[in-house]
């Protein structure tokens, strides 16, 4: 402690000045003092000693064999030799020695070690992934105007598409009497009066726009191919006949020919054969028109609407699809698009419409089949050819060749309700299409190889 000493002079006062002391009192004072300093620095090393040897112990780098066995916690190991370590540390040790540079495989586990090696993708909300089909491969490179094109695999597209063009919703005239076609009404509602007397109602029976369309997974726009127009018979609808029970969209698949569907609907599930806007001049051309960028659409090609508009065409009537059919040949406007005519006991008038598209079109194909409900006028038919000097065969065992007519009568174990399945042959559809495609003239490429037609009969 500091001590500040205050002597008397005289009568006054002198600060600073050390008084005469005894020699035996600064001798216990110098001896006290020593005492003092040397307990305190007996202190200080016994405390400093303990923790230089912890700071020594705790710098020494980690062993690796111990590395090696945290790294491998709760993993028995089997004859392994962990070496010693030497708890005292050498004097000499550098500080490199004691502090050595951090090692990767020392501070992260490897991937063969217990803790996972993971990204931080791992850590991400997971997004449901949809799986995409499997794309054919591209051509990297090419030196041509156009890359190459390898079209993808798909399956066969069937679609109902409605369409303005199609036969119904139809508010013109009949063209057989000139009269309006929705020639009664109660209250709100319009109709058409049939032949029969029979009455349907245009919100129930002429209201459909729809056209099943079916484009076959071998389809490819880039090749010969041709449209099939199919007009179903009375008392149908496109679902349940057409597709499922006619099966005509499976027909053109099966031929393996490069086909296209169109089947609009007429009247629905009614007995009336009335052609709508087919009775209309440019109907059909208006309406292949008007399909060709929903087929585009259908395949996923945009392109190949200008493919689609200049395909020829195929009719096929069953049924009460005669009416359509020979208005379609006589005013359609684009009769000379039809490659070819197919009638499935269908021949129940307009036999001048047929004489007349086939005598002024001996580059397509005719060809009609008939049961005994409409065998005499297709006798009618074929005698109305003869007689204009067209040659006319009666059985479908050849194949077909521009100009060919054909007229097939079937026995009495065919039906009329099941004709479209099974006429001179199984299948009829297919057997056409599978005969074009034997016909080089014809020019329909065929893509898909399909089992041979049963025998005609």
């Amino acid at each position: 402690m500091d001590v500040t000493w205050v002597v008397t002079w005289g009568h006054g006062w002198m600060v600073g000045a050390v008084p005469k002391l005894r020699a035996d009192m600064r001798a216990d004072r110098t001896k006290a003092s020593g005492a003092r300093g040397h307990a305190l620095r007996i202190a200080l090393i016994s405390g400093l000693v303990p923790l230089s040897l912890t700071l020594v112990q705790c710098g020494k780098a980690p062993n690796p064999a111990a590395l090696a066995a945290n790294s491998q916690a709760n993993v028995p190991v089997v004859n392994q030799t962990v070496p010693k370590t030497n708890p005292r540390v050498a004097s000499s040790d550098t500080f490199e020695d004691r502090f050595p540079a951090p090692q990767f495989r020392e501070r992260f586990p490897s991937a063969s070690e217990s803790f996972l090696q993971r990204q931080m993708s791992d850590f991400s909300p997971k997004r449901a992934v949809q799986q995409q089909p499997e794309q054919a491969p591209y051509k990297v490179a090419s030196l041509a105007p156009q890359v190459p094109y390898q079209r993808p695999a798909r399956d066969d597209l069937t679609a109902l598409v409605s369409m303005k063009s199609s036969a119904f919703p139809y508010f013109g005239n009949n063209p057989a009497s000139d009269a309006p076609f929705l020639n009664i009404s109660k209250g709100d509602r319009r109709g058409h009066r049939s032949y029969s007397g029979r009455v349907f109602w245009q919100d129930e029976t002429y209201n459909d726009s729809r056209v099943l369309m079916h484009v076959p997974e071998h389809f490819d726009v880039r090749k010969p191919g041709v449209i099939v127009v199919f007009f179903h018979g009375n008392g149908a609808t496109l679902e349940r006949d057409v597709r499922d029970r006619q099966l005509v969209p499976q027909q053109i698949t099966d031929s393996g020919a490069n086909a296209v569907l169109l089947a609009p609907q007429m009247a629905v599930d009614a007995a009336d054969s009335s052609a709508g806007k087919f009775w209309q001049p440019g109907g059909l051309k208006r309406f292949m028109e008007e399909s060709a960028s929903h087929l585009a659409q259908l395949t996923g090609d945009p392109n190949s609407a200008r493919a689609f508009a200049n395909m020829p065409i195929v009719i096929v009537g069953y049924s009460g699809g005669f009416l359509p059919t020979a208005w379609s040949l006589e005013v359609g406007g684009i009769s000379d698009r039809v490659r070819g005519v197919v009638l499935l006991d269908a021949v129940y008038g307009e036999m001048d419409k047929f004489a007349s598209w086939i005598e002024s079109h001996r580059s397509g194909f005719f060809v009609s089949s008939y049961t005994h409900y409409t065998a005499r006028r297709d006798r009618e038919l074929m005698s109305m050819l003869r007689q204009k000097g067209i040659g006319v065969s009666e059985d479908m065992d050849g194949p077909l060749r521009p100009g060919s007519v054909v007229f097939v009568e079937t026995g009495d174990g065919i039906t009329h309700r099941d004709y479209v399945n099974r006429a001179w042959t199984q299948y009829p559809l297919k057997d056409v299409l599978v005969k074009m495609s034997a016909t080089p003239a014809l020019a329909l490429t065929r893509i898909a190889a399909t089992s041979s037609s049963a025998p005609s009969r």
